[in-house]
Parts: structure tokens; C-alpha cells; sequence
């Protein structure tokens, strides 16, 4: 029986996770031209680099965006703020720098967004419809669908709405559909009989996110996560984002402890924040 352990020593997020599954032998090549059938092709291109994390050599994932405006690498789905919660582009490239000033842009930036793009969100119904008329095999859409869902619910639910009213903007729509759909795509090359995942770390402290400040983990990652063990952690920041939630949710089996299986193969995937004392890594263990 073939075995993928998801360790989750600095929590998850979705570019994390392809990393990691990369990292440990599955096949980028094979994400590229799979994720083609999406059709969006046009509006991103994905980068692969090495990293060191406090001296663990690892994969790192970016979705770095085809629009003028927003061509910045993606920053982990959210690791450093909530960006599911239809939060604008310039949450990602300007978050450290003076909040007030970038949201005062925000008005003018959405209206100018919106007529050169024609749209600046896309809906939970829209983007399982866009993965329902690809080509991808029955199994991807499913998982994609499933991990999608999963969140959308908790969005909808933390806000009061319908999952059909849920939107995912623009920017951060993109992202989302590469790491989900694209960690099924790897999920299913893999092939493995069974997925086990370590209890997930969340962090702690605070962020700031379109709706103010929020307690880390936000409302709609604790939701995602609700029957799923999580590990207390002291690092101040957000270690799991929504999207990572929903995959520790919806691909594991089990959770717990390293099983007692033979290892075949380890990979490392890195996350775009780099911690004091702590690799700020996912490992991903193949093993029978």
C-alpha cells in the first residue's frame, strides 16, 4: 500500500503543498500541461525555484499573474493575509507597507481594474464550472471541486451567504484555482492508495485583512478545519491559509503521527515567509 504523509511542521497552504509533492518526485511537467485545460493559461505563468529554509534545501511554487497591475508573485495562498475573502491585489504586494495608504487606493484601483478586465471576481459557481468543462480527468475535478467547496462553505458561512454568492477575486481567484487545482493533478499522478496528515499548526497572533484585524487563524481557516486536529504553535503569523486548511481537510484519510511505512521519497516545500528559528516548510513523505 502506497502511503503520502503530508507533515505539516510550518502548516500548509496550497503553493506549499505542489511544492512539497514536486519536491518529492511527481511531475511539474505533467501540472504545466494539465493545467492548460483550464483555459486561463493566458493569465499567469508559474515559476519553480530552490530555496534554502534555515538550511533545508526546498521547492518553491509561484503563480506569478499576467496582468499589468498585478504582476507580483503570489504570496502563499494568503500566508500573509486572508485573501480568499475576495481581498484586492494590493493586500499581496503592499502588505508591509502603510495599510491606510493602500487602501485609499482601493476605489480607483477595482474601477480600473474592473474596465480593463471585464470582470473582477470570480464566483464559486463560476470556477466550478470552468473545472467541470475542462478536460481534466473525472478524478482531478472532483478533488479540485471538493477543496473548492470546502472553503467556499466556510467563506459563505462566516459572511452569511449563499455558496453560490461566494466570490473569489480576481487576483486571488487565479492563485486559488492553480495550488487546488493543480495539487489535485499531482494528488492523482501520484497515485497514492492513501493520504495521513500531521495535526496542522495554525499560528497565532493577529492580521490585517479587507474586513480589519483578525485573529490568527481567521475565522473561515478555522471553520475549514473544524474536525481536523491542529497543533498549537508560538509563532506569531498565519501558518495555515484557507486553501491548505481545505487540503489537509479533504485529502486526508487520517491524521496523526509519521505511520510505520517504508520511506520512498521526501520532498520539502518551501513557504514565502522565512521564521527565526523554524524552517518554514512542508514535507511531503512517500512511503509503503
Amino acid at each position: 500500500m502506497s502511503i503520502l504523509y503530508l507533515d505539516c511542521i510550518s502548516g500548509i497552504s496550497g503553493d506549499m503543498t505542489i511544492s512539497a509533492l514536486v519536491d518529492a518526485g511527481a511531475d511539474a511537467s505533467h501540472l504545466e500541461e494539465e493545467l492548460k485545460k483550464l483555459k486561463i493559461e493566458d493569465e499567469y505563468e508559474l515559476k519553480w525555484s530552490k530555496v534554502v529554509k534555515n538550511g533545508i534545501t526546498s521547492t518553491k511554487f509561484d503563480v506569478i499573474l499576467q496582468e499589468a497591475e498585478t504582476n507580483h508573485a503570489h504570496q502563499e495562498v494568503g500566508h500573509d493575509h486572508h485573501h480568499q475573502e475576495h481581498s484586492h491585489a494590493h493586500e499581496k504586494g503592499n502588505h508591509h507597507h502603510h495599510h491606510e495608504h493602500s487602501h485609499s487606493h482601493e476605489g480607483e484601483h477595482i474601477h480600473h481594474h474592473h474596465q480593463h478586465h471585464g470582470h473582477d471576481h470570480r464566483t464559486y459557481k463560476d470556477i466550478v464550472k470552468m473545472i467541470g468543462d475542462s478536460d481534466l480527468d473525472e478524478q482531478v475535478k472532483d478533488t479540485a471541486v471538493k477543496i473548492f467547496t470546502k472553503i467556499g462553505e466556510a467563506e459563505g458561512k462566516i459572511h452569511g451567504q449563499p455558496l453560490d454568492k461566494v466570490h473569489f477575486h480576481e487576483v486571488g481567484a487565479v492563485d486559488s484555482i492553480i495550488d487546488i487545482v493543480g495539487t489535485a493533478i499531482l494528488i492523482h499522478q501520484l497515485g497514492t492508495d492513501t493520504i495521513k496528515c500531521s495535526p496542522v499548526p495554525v499560528g497565532g497572533g493577529k492580521i490585517h485583512i479587507d474586513h480589519g484585524i483578525y485573529p490568527v487563524p481567521a475565522p473561515a481557516t478555522l471553520e475549514i478545519l473544524r474536525g481536523v486536529p491542529i497543533a498549537s504553535s508560538n509563532i506569531k503569523g498565519e501558518l495555515t491559509t484557507p486553501t491548505g486548511a481545505a487540503i489537509a481537510a479533504v485529502l486526508a484519510d487520517e491524521y496523526g503521527p509519521m505511520p510505520s511505512m517504508k520511506i520512498i521519497d521526501i520532498g520539502y516545500g518551501a513557504g514565502t515567509k522565512t521564521f527565526k528559528d523554524h524552517p518554514n516548510v512542508l514535507r511531503a513523505v512517500l512511503g509503503e
